[in-house]
């Protein structure tokens, strides 16, 4: 491999789910599933309340979305598994596909000497799936999920630090880049030092959102990241 002209940027830390991925909402219909194992009735106002706060926590590590919803451990184990059963079903059914473009960007970041980590808030056998099924195992240098990185997911910064720990691709977390579709990628990012946070709108939030929880810039999709460090060298 070929070192940038530029040693800076040489850690890119990717989300999953929104992102690299395109889940076509099966974050949402997994939660359906497993909130309705555990007696939340569909059309019920507590349904609707906490459907809405999974959308709003998007990027978080679903265990703790669980148990803010459920209330005690037990429960929110019990949702968290029926949960990853569900996503895992649908990730079974052909229901995933990379975002246009995601696959060649990681393998450009790479061919050109940057070590690219791919990070996600659900459990690593959900991780896993979704790298099988699309046939990217390998394709990174290193994969991440909360538990990786001491259990706390997203907006935590562990995931981005572990990776910079980790792998010891650059020497300074200001020349680490984060990109990811949620807030709360772009304050696990801004919380972590990377000098570059970018979101992206292929997925659960938009342009206002991301410029509003520290978003350094705001693309259409990952595919245009490579030009991003290209003008930042």
């Amino acid at each position: 491999m070929s070192n940038p002209a530029n040693a800076s940027h040489n850690l890119v830390v990717l989300d999953m789910a929104g992102t690299t991925v395109a889940d076509g909402g099966l974050v949402e219909r997994a939660f359906e599933r497993a909130a309705e194992r555990l007696g939340v009735e569909p059309g019920t106002a507590d349904h609707q309340a906490k459907l809405q706060y999974v959308r709003d926590t998007m990027g978080e590590s679903k265990i703790s979305v669980f148990r803010h919803l459920f209330g005690t451990e037990e429960l929110a184990r019990r949702a968290n598994s029926a949960f990853e059963e569900a996503y895992g079903e649908l990730v079974d059914g052909g229901l995933i596909a990379p975002v246009p473009g995601a696959r060649e960007t990681i393998e450009k970041f790479r061919a050109d000497g940057r070590t690219v980590v791919l990070t996600t808030g659900f459990a690593r056998v959900t991780q896993d799936a979704i790298l099988d099924a699309l046939g990217w195992l390998g394709l990174a240098d290193l994969t991440l999920c909360p538990a990786d990185a001491g259990g706390r997911g997203r907006p935590h910064p562990d995931m981005v630090l572990a990776a910079f720990l980790r792998t010891g691709a650059v020497d300074d977390v200001r020349d680490v880049v984060v990109a990811g579709d949620t807030a709360y990628d772009m304050v696990s990012g801004r919380r972590s030092g990377a000098a570059i946070v970018a979101g992206v709108l292929t997925g659960a939030h938009d342009r206002a959102v991301l410029t509003e929880h520290g978003a350094t810039h705001v693309l259409g999709s990952i595919a245009e990241l490579p030009q991003v460090l290209l003008e930042s060298a």
